[in-house]
């Protein structure tokens, strides 16, 4: 781009932006942002509630990746809350859905397979801190029978704490 097309494009720009079409276009990308309050009772929903989960995807279908944060960077998804309290159903269709699952769903479902690989490129993970603290641990705890060799793989590389404080 030479100098006068950069003046002329600027200028355009410039009144693009302060023009009454510049603002509404603006404001329709300020509008487009989900609603605090829909993330938190679709994320407080992920620890339960499957009805409000399929009627809040229904209307908000973006919702599926959103997450929350519960406070000082405690963030969490509705495939997160699912995720921590065990609730395998409910992940699943999350996952169905779209929602973008991490080693600690892997944890979850006893993907020894995910988990493995990952924990090899990164070992430090083994002692990350999920949604509310909650480590890989716990999630393969959660997992039940589905998750024991997970468990036993973690408990032999170290693992040994469920929760550790966020803050």
């Amino acid at each position: 781009m030479n100098r006068s097309q950069f003046i002329k494009t600027s200028m355009l720009t410039g009144v693009y932006t302060f023009s009454p079409v510049g603002i509404i276009s603006a404001q329709k990308q300020q509008d487009s942002q989900l609603d605090k309050k829909v993330v938190a009772e679709f994320v407080r929903a992920g620890h339960g509630k499957f009805e409000t989960i399929k009627e809040l995807l229904e209307e908000y279908p973006t919702l599926i990746n959103a997450a929350h944060d519960w406070k000082n960077g405690d963030f969490e998804t509705a495939l997160g809350a699912a995720s921590h309290v065990g609730y395998k159903e409910l992940a699943q269709y999350l996952i169905d859905q779209g929602a973008q699952a991490n080693i600690f769903t892997a944890a979850l479902f006893g993907r020894i397979n995910i988990i493995k690989p990952m924990l090899n490129l990164f070992p430090k993970a083994l002692h990350a801190k999920g949604p509310h603290g909650f480590t890989l641990l716990h999630h393969a705890q959660k997992g039940g029978e589905d998750a024991m060799e997970v468990k036993e793989h973690l408990i032999t590389l170290g693992a040994k704490e469920t929760k550790i404080s966020l803050y």
